[in-house]
């Protein structure tokens, strides 16, 4: 058996503080946000499945119950204890939390109160750029603001975010845009916005991550659904500079994320949406990333919003995928029982803490 100790989940968000109706519940285990097709449901997933293997001891119940008895179950506990409950059981140390999710979610202090661990903030990029321009009258102060808003969030952030890379490739060209681009788009941007109007065009998008990787703080690029192989020019362009880039969402890229880990010493892959998505495949999925990327490149998280179930679920699926792969190979001989513990023990939680400096 190879132990897995404390993990540290380096990328997920909050809990959902109210409540949940079935459908409400269900939404949330589903791949995208709308509902499920009439007479089906998200249990019905890989997701699903084993949030009733995983959950239902932890509040009292048999594994695989159904889900109407689960529900009540956790309305009968209320939605703190039952947070408490999961979170307490889900084996994770510290929580980097992503606070850029619209939503009634708690934020890294709640979190951390729930679980008895410790969390920190991740600051998205894109948010906080919308904030500032909600209080910015001139393309001048919007672009002094964002600098000072961007350097001042990383004296308390643990890193940055972005969701440039959903669609939006030309955010990530490999050199920072010139200034008279900047303040074109600046000027475009601030004449058609509302307040509160999302950020998306790829020219502030790409001033922003350069911003971001000056301050030195690991910038976490999501791969979207694209091929992450277009990301090897603007991980050329910040070699040496400093900054770490974590790539978030690589399913169903895993292979391409992992050889990129391999390409650039401050490249790093994140593990969560290959274990979250895939369920009993978790551990076939997780040998072919361990067959390219340097063991030191891996990281834990749940990639989790909103159920503290998807917390569990995670942890759970990749305590049980790392021990079957790892129990594999020192099964066969091919590795010592001594480097497995230790491969376990960098995935779990000690590249994190190498990454982010956790103490």
């Amino acid at each position: 058996m190879i132990e897995t100790p404390s993990l540290v989940d380096q990328y997920c968000h909050g809990v959902l503080r109210t409540e949940l109706g079935l459908g409400t519940f269900e939404s949330h285990l589903g791949p995208a946000a709308g509902p499920p097709a009439p007479g089906t449901t998200f249990f019905d997933t890989q997701t699903g499945f084993a949030v009733r293997r995983w959950c239902p001891p932890l509040l009292g119940l048999e594994p695989h119950c159904p889900p109407a008895r689960y529900l009540a179950r956790r309305r009968e506990l209320g939605v703190l204890e039952t947070g408490r409950r999961l979170l307490r059981a889900s084996g994770i140390s510290t929580y980097l939390v992503d606070t850029g999710e619209p939503g009634d979610l708690t934020g890294p202090v709640e979190i951390a109160s729930a679980g008895d661990a410790d969390a920190r903030e991740i600051v998205r990029l894109e948010l906080l750029a919308e904030q500032v321009a909600d209080t910015s009258g001139t393309v001048e102060g919007l672009l002094a603001n964002l600098a000072e808003a961007v350097h001042g969030a990383a004296t308390t952030a643990v890193a940055f975010t972005s969701v440039a890379g959903v669609g939006r490739g030309l955010a990530y060209a490999p050199e920072p845009p010139g200034p008279g681009e900047v303040r074109g788009a600046a000027g475009r941007w601030l004449a058609r916005r509302t307040v509160g109007g999302r950020l998306t065009d790829p020219v502030l998008l790409r001033h922003l991550l350069w911003i971001a990787v000056a301050t030195g703080r690991p910038l976490q690029l999501r791969v979207g659904a694209g091929d992450p192989t277009g990301l090897a020019d603007f991980a050329t362009a910040t070699s040496g500079l400093g900054t770490d880039l974590v790539l978030l969402h690589g399913y169903r890229y895993h292979r391409q994320t992992a050889r990129l880990t391999g390409a650039f010493p401050h490249v790093y892959a994140d593990l969560g949406s290959v274990l979250a998505l895939t369920g009993t495949r978790a551990a076939a999925l997780l040998a072919e990333v361990l067959e390219i990327a340097p063991f030191g490149k891996l990281l834990f998280s749940s990639g989790a919003r909103a159920l503290p179930e998807l917390h569990v679920v995670a942890a759970s699926v990749f305590r049980g995928a790392l021990g079957r792969v790892l129990g594999e190979w020192v099964g066969d001989g091919s590795w010592s029982r001594t480097d497995a513990q230790r491969v376990a023990a960098m995935i779990a939680s000690g590249n994190a803490r190498r990454v982010y400096g956790l103490i």
